[in-house]
């Protein structure tokens, strides 16, 4: 039997890291190589090409860097890959797997995964999530569903998980979309079909742009908001009240803003939408959409600003509002 061909890219995070010494604070030390030393029934499943792109904490990874790991991930599906695993940290996860969902057009699976617990630790959850992964990006049902997240025996859309625990195993949920898949008996069991479209964006001409997120507080002053245009930011992303509302003397500075570069109004709750038309008091959606703001539906504030970082890097700037009120669910 011919076995498939499978990549594997890893980036660093939890999942690599170790403690030098008793005592000491865990940093990425695991290579990809390694990791794949702790499971030694994958030679039955497929022929595996693994490398260690980088050792990095997710907070430590960039734009730029997850552009060149597109690059790699492309290239290898077009060197025969059935699909590609990535291993990054936790923190900056949902971020990441957004971020390449946007720029994935192609039908193979992308499939990224981490570990809450570091690989020195008793009952370290790596080895086991990497092993979903890998049979997720194996099966032949996941293919033109983009870039997904296995954690915890779960399969998630890149577009709605989050991490919603700071250190908990079952840290990654999709709040009110739940996972798209499950993993049983060592096999995925889809919950739902692959989408029937999938927003995917050209590769950004530009890539130097910055996109502001501010997020709506109780008492927050303005001083920030003033300084926006003038510090040279191409976007803003505002994590607001509720259905997307922010103070009144917020409101106004928006609506100066939005003249000048793209705004989009999220939720900062953690789950729901904006509302379109239902608050008209000033700093409601309503109020905000009149001043030139986009709404960002069910997008969270983080991953708004994704979208809105490659909206502006492919010079798609006019259709900020139509991307964002067209995001597949």
């Amino acid at each position: 039997m011919t076995l498939p061909k499978l990549s594997i890219g890893a980036l660093g995070g939890t999942v690599s890291m170790q403690a030098k010494s008793a005592g000491e604070g865990v940093t990425p030390a695991v290579t990809g190589e390694a990791m794949l030393a702790s499971l030694p029934e994958l030679t039955e499943l497929a022929l595996i090409n693994v490398e260690t792109l980088c050792l990095l904490p997710s907070a430590s990874l960039d734009f730029e860097q997850l552009l060149s790991v597109l690059r790699w991930a492309k290239a290898q599906v077009e060197q025969g890959a059935t699909g590609v695993v990535l291993t990054q940290g936790t923190d900056t996860l949902e971020e990441s797997a957004y971020f390449l969902d946007l720029l994935w057009d192609l039908d193979a699976p992308l499939v990224m995964t981490g570990a809450m617990r570091s690989a020195s630790q008793v009952g370290a959850d790596g080895p086991a999530n990497l092993m979903a992964a890998i049979k997720v990006a194996l099966d032949k049902n996941s293919r033109r569903r983009g870039v997904q997240v296995v954690m915890n025996d779960q399969v998630h859309a890149a577009a709605w998980v989050r991490k919603s625990d700071a250190l908990a195993v079952d840290a990654f949920t999709s709040p009110l979309f739940g996972p798209v898949g499950v993993m049983v008996e060592g096999r995925v069991q889809y919950l739902s079909e692959p989408p029937l479209e999938r927003m995917t964006l050209p590769y950004p001409g530009k890539t130097h742009h910055r996109v502001a997120l501010l997020e709506a507080v109780l008492g927050a002053d303005i001083q920030l908001l003033e300084q926006i245009v003038r510090l040279g930011y191409d976007g803003l992303v505002i994590a607001g009240f509720g259905a997307g509302h922010v103070a009144a003397q917020w409101a106004e500075r928006i609506g100066r803003i939005a003249e000048k570069l793209p705004v989009v109004i999220a939720s900062r709750t953690g789950s729901g939408t904006t509302a379109q038309h239902s608050y008209g008091f000033v700093g409601g959606e309503m109020d905000l959409q009149g001043r030139g703001a986009v709404m960002a539906g069910f997008l969270c504030p983080r991953k708004s600003r994704i979208l809105l970082w490659l909206l502006i890097g492919c010079g798609m700037q006019r259709k900020v509002r139509e991307c964002f009120s067209n995001v597949p669910l």
